[in-house]
């Protein structure tokens, strides 16, 4: 592979999202070259984020060799490396071989682009329950599979909170190897210093007295190097805006204390919602628990309403001067739903080392 270092090594986003695992790669110096989805609003969020990358609207269980498919473009450049977070749907009956069940074709189909493009390198970013789906089955064949195409493949994973997220989110990644390229699990930024709830969002308006808006500016200055960092080449504050709660529900709220949840509540409201995480509170403390896509049961540490897109894209990373774009519900369900791009850039830069000796 003969290229120069740095933004040369170009990658593909698969299943891309929003964009958090192309943000990562991008902060780690990564040319992003195209993000693929089938989500409409999400690929408007990739592509208002990354202009200079082709943005793909297509079902990847679809063939590549139509003449028509918007791949072929894309032919026209190297991908050296291919990253995505398949669901895991995608990968479940990769270990059954079940050829008559249709949803290996998504499998089947993913194998196939990889092959087309001659990757150097795959990440593949999942749940880490798939390792223990049909007793490691699906792992194994995973491995088993990208070894066919010439990779070794090495599984980690890592707590989004040891790598300054301010989340505890953890992440299982297949990395796919060739060339005998080196990589190590990426050390730990955070590990003794987690970053916490309220060090990730105490420069943000609270806006309990504002409902509707998306545009706004920050009323005070960054607070510490984790918002200095997420607020660097941004002057307002987009998709921040509160959700309207019934009067009832704000007075629940106001009774579950930081860190807090339905135990916390008295025992003839504890029932009023009937999962087991309704009602949490994040704590000021600590790193978040897992942001979710937006189902309204999780709360500010502070403020009694449920965060806002901007809170949530803070707490899994995304800088400020990144946009989500379509309806809310897709906004909240796109960052929920992102790789944390701290996460992803601990990886790129891990795996940019190993790529970087091939040339020294």
């Amino acid at each position: 592979m003969k290229r120069e270092k740095g933004r040369n090594i170009a990658v593909l986003d698969l299943f891309c999202g929003a964009g958090g695992f192309s943000e990562g790669f991008r902060q780690a110096g990564y040319k992003i070259v195209a993000g693929i989805d089938n989500d409409a609003e999400s690929l408007e969020t990739f592509k208002y984020n990354f202009p200079e990358a082709m943005a793909i609207n297509m079902d990847l269980s679809l063939s590549i060799d139509n003449k028509k498919s918007p791949l072929k473009e894309l032919f026209k450049n190297k991908i050296h490396v291919i990253i995505g977070g398949p669901p895991c749907q995608g990968f479940s009956i990769a270990g059954k071989r079940d050829k008559t069940d249709p949803r290996n074709n998504l499998y089947k189909a993913y194998l196939a682009k990889i092959k087309n493009f001659d990757p150097i390198a795959i990440v593949v970013e999942n749940v880490p329950t798939i390792l223990g789906l049909y007793r490691g089955g699906i792992a194994q064949a995973i491995v088993s599979d990208f070894k066919s195409l010439g990779f070794d493949t090495k599984i980690l994973t890592l707590l989004a909170s040891d790598y300054g997220v301010p989340q505890s989110r953890k992440r299982t990644f297949f990395v796919a190897l060739k060339n005998n390229i080196s990589f190590k699990i990426p050390a730990p930024t955070t590990l003794f210093s987690p970053i916490t709830s309220k060090m990730a969002l105490s420069d943000m308006p609270l806006l309990e007295d504002m409902l509707g808006g998306k545009i706004i500016e920050y009323d005070k200055e960054p607070e510490n190097k984790y918002q200095r960092e997420m607020r660097k080449n941004s002057d307002m504050l987009y998709n921040h805006w509160a959700v309207e709660h019934k009067r009832q529900t704000i007075e629940i709220i106001r009774l579950v204390p930081d860190g807090g949840n339905y135990k916390d509540l008295p025992p003839h409201l504890q029932s009023t919602r009937k999962v087991n995480i309704a009602w949490t509170r994040m704590s000021s403390n600590k790193p978040c628990f897992t942001i979710d896509a937006g189902h309204n049961h999780h709360f500010h540490y502070k403020a009694n309403r449920v965060p806002t897109v901007r809170e949530c894209a803070r707490i899994q990373s995304f800088p400020d001067r990144f946009r989500f774009l379509g309806k809310k519900t897709s906004q909240f369900r796109q960052v929920g739903n992102a790789v944390p791009p701290l996460l992803a850039r601990a990886i790129g830069e891990e795996l940019k080392r190993g790529i970087d000796e091939l040339q020294s």
